[in-house]
């Protein structure tokens, strides 16, 4: 139950997620004011910036981890670090909509070359049996970074000043800078060598992995549930008090602090980890049916529906993660790391960009078919995954074959 794992390079990656998330926390908490009040654009402006970002990204995901096998992850991880905080010190200095969408695009470039030599550097210096836990442990760690993060935030934006902006844009940049440094205790992971022949970017070429990553990236749909619709639901459609859409992200914070590790266990083989994605899909339809069900009913009788909701999602969410985590790493080969987490982030991405408009228009357009038909696409999606994973495991080269996923 403890936050930080056993002393090595777990610890390390854990120490180092924990600093630069708080900072995290802050720009996430304040960037929509700094950009509007400070900065001066509009919300249309901003939207805008962080859809062609998130595009960026989307794009550069597979290339980036593949510079991560070959250069070596942590030398690319560190470099991301610096550069994310140059980035970042660069936002005191925006004035205008284009300089913005530099930074941004800039920014983007960076997070896509920090999540690829993640990925690759867990793979390089953690046991294979530990590598999903060790993602368990990071989850764990960044939601406590990005909470403490966004505690700091409140102070500033009760301040409502430039300078109160410009100190945490500063605190951001300070823990890239601090994260970095922690990294260095780091053994290096040795770059791997591209193969002689055959194409680079092989990850983009294994149809049965990108077929698990656009399943595993329309899954992720379910974030923007508590972020997006869940708040809207509440607000507009029941009964319960505003208050609750508080209560709801609280208990999704917590159950994933205190149970994203214990959730990991046996997603470390494809079969567990399939295994688990069925249950999670499952599980996610059940919080949207409870979800809708609070809609229009007494504030009796809302308010433990929403919660027991947001308390069954959660535990889908759990589910989800390490099911992403144990087949993205079982289904990768070792010379390749780097750009199978890449290309497993752009499923993550495209989620994140389709996402905001699916479920407004379904969870509040349609109303209660919605969230129902949102409940049923998200069943649908975990049964998908377990025969994808089968197919995914049959298409590895027979000598690194992994264990076969058994039907059951």
């Amino acid at each position: 139950m403890r936050l930080l794992p056993e002393p090595g390079p777990s610890r390390t990656l854990a120490l180092s997620t924990l600093i630069n998330t708080v900072g995290r926390g802050t720009w996430l908490t304040a960037s929509a004011l700094f950009l509007t009040r400070s900065v001066g654009l509009t919300v249309a402006q901003v939207g805008v910036a962080l859809t062609l970002t998130a595009l960026v990204s989307l794009v550069a995901s597979a290339p980036m981890g593949y510079l991560a096998d070959r250069l070596g992850p942590r030398g690319l991880q560190l470099a991301a670090l610096i550069a994310s905080a140059g980035c970042t010190a660069a936002l005191v200095a925006v004035r205008s909509f284009a300089g913005f969408l530099v930074v941004g695009v800039l920014m983007a470039v960076a997070d896509s070359a920090s999540r690829g030599a993640r990925g690759a550097l867990i793979a390089g210096a953690v046991p294979a049996d530990q590598r999903v836990r060790t993602r368990a442990y990071l989850r764990a760690v960044t939601n406590v970074g990005i909470s403490v993060g966004a505690v700091l935030a409140g102070f500033a934006l009760a301040v409502d000043t430039r300078g109160a902006y410009v100190t945490l844009i500063l605190l951001d940049c300070l823990t890239y800078l601090l994260a970095a440094v922690v990294l260095l205790r780091l053994p290096a992971v040795p770059p791997v060598p591209a193969p002689t022949h055959g194409p680079r970017l092989i990850a983009l070429r294994d149809r049965p992995f990108l077929a698990f990553t656009v399943l595993d990236g329309l899954m992720s749909m379910h974030f923007s549930l508590t972020n997006i619709a869940l708040p809207l639901w509440i607000a507009g459609h029941t009964h319960a008090p505003r208050w609750l859409v508080s209560a709801c992200l609280l208990v999704n914070t917590v159950v994933v602090v205190l149970f994203q590790v214990r959730a990991s266990r046996g997603t470390e083989e494809l079969t567990g980890a399939g295994r688990a994605a069925r249950r999670a899909g499952a599980f996610i339809g059940v919080a949207c049916v409870l979800f809708a069900a609070a809609g229009g009913v007494p504030a009796a009788v809302a308010v433990p529906l929403l919660l027991a909701g947001a308390l069954v999602h959660v535990v889908g969410e759990l589910w989800h993660a390490a099911a992403g985590w144990g087949v993205s790493f079982g289904l990768a080969p070792a010379h390749a790391h780097g750009q199978y987490q890449g290309a497993y982030g752009m499923g993550m991405q495209l989620g994140s960009m389709v996402a905001p408009v699916v479920v407004t228009t379904l969870a509040i357009g349609w109303g209660v078919p919605g969230w129902l038909l949102l409940g049923g696409s998200f069943l649908l999606l975990g049964v998908l995954v377990p025969p994808v994973v089968r197919w995914a495991a049959r298409t590895r080269p027979q000598a690194a074959a992994p264990e076969p996923v058994p039907a059951g």
